[in-house]
């Protein structure tokens, strides 16, 4: 009873239409921790069948921490950090074309945008674009982050969404169900923190995305909802405006 009863509360977003998607690389690894494990994209593949299927507008940024890691490597191998960084944004490349096979695979028309240039696999990145593709019925997968060095895919979701005019920005976690005090894979005390400002965010540290994309969104007011991407429904469930997870907003006196 008490879980239909929070399950059928109301987000004070509402119903959401247009939203961006952050995937991380871990999240398409399995329990390898590397590659693409097929189970894991499918489970990815099927949140998104359910969000297209419930009329979303749907854009994702997918991460590349499952094929190369620019800033753990870099020092290991000698290799510069910018060159390291556009190494991962490769990464970030290949975890697109996969997502985009297994969800054609499914029907869903899809357009992978590249911040990198490469035209032989994806479009160059062009906002009139990706909104138009969006406007379709396309599900759009940005790729290659930002295109600049020392930037990460959690910036370059956020500066992708804002460019969009995303309702909201959505960052997926794994068995990870909202925003807690403390890593909750660490310390059996850890509570779930519900509703956070963007201050909040910032100043305690907490291990949701980096500073500069915290940064950008409270900027520009774009509401951050952190939820568990494996829990069937969760994607669909925000969309239809169900609150799930924890929001990151402004404080309440200034809506």
């Amino acid at each position: 009873m008490g879980e239909t009863a929070r399950a059928a509360e109301t987000s004070e977003l509402g119903p959401l239409k247009r939203v961006v998607l952050k995937l991380s690389g871990e999240s398409l690894a399995g329990n390898g921790g590397y590659g693409i494990d097929p189970g894991s994209l499918e489970v990815s593949v099927g949140q998104v069948l359910e969000a297209v299927e419930a009329g979303a507008e749907l854009a994702i940024v997918v991460g590349g921490g499952n094929i190369f890691r620019g800033a753990q490597v870099a020092d290991e191998l000698g290799i510069e950090s910018a060159t390291a960084d556009y190494m991962s944004m490769l990464g970030t490349v290949i975890n697109a074309l996969a997502l985009q096979a297994a969800l054609e695979r499914r029907g869903v028309p899809t357009r992978v945008q590249s911040a990198i240039e490469i035209k032989e696999v994806a479009e160059p990145y062009i906002r009139r674009r990706a909104i138009r593709h969006l406007e379709k019925g396309r599900v759009v997968i940005f790729a290659s982050g930002t295109g600049n060095p020392f930037f990460t895919t959690d910036t370059g979701a956020a500066l992708r969404a804002l460019e969009i005019n995303a309702d909201a920005l959505l960052m997926a976690k794994n068995r990870v169900d909202g925003i807690y005090d403390k890593d909750p894979r660490v310390h059996r005390d850890a509570r779930i923190v519900p509703r956070l400002d963007y201050m909040e965010l910032l100043s305690r540290n907490l291990a949701v995305m980096d500073h500069t994309a915290a940064t950008l969104c409270s900027g520009e007011g774009l509401p951050i909802i952190v939820f568990d991407i494996l829990k069937p429904g969760n994607l669909r469930r925000i969309l239809q405006g169900e609150k799930v997870g924890s929001l990151v907003w402004r404080e309440t006196s200034e809506r």
